[in-house]
């Protein structure tokens, strides 16, 4: 059961940066087509595609990103 948990706890932890990873090169223009792109945005878009459907914009402030977070961080800490 520990090594469920550790990997749960990682798992968490990777996503997490993965998405702010996500969030802040969407700050900056990046060319399209971009492999480095690409992968965050497969790696982090079955996360964060459910949220967006419960979740709406704030104007044009997207905050589930920072929701996901949220939660990942309180599933880490559950574990």
């Amino acid at each position: 059961m520990n090594f469920i948990s550790t990997f749960i706890h990682i798992l968490c932890e990777v996503l997490t940066i993965v998405i702010f990873a996500r969030v802040i090169i969407s700050w900056f223009p990046v060319s399209p087509g971009n492999r480095l792109v690409d992968l965050l945005h497969q790696v982090t878009e079955p996360i964060l595609a459910p949220l967006r459907g419960i979740i709406p914009r704030i104007g044009m402030i997207d905050i589930t990103p920072m929701i996901a977070i949220i939660l990942l961080q309180v599933v880490a800490a559950l574990v």
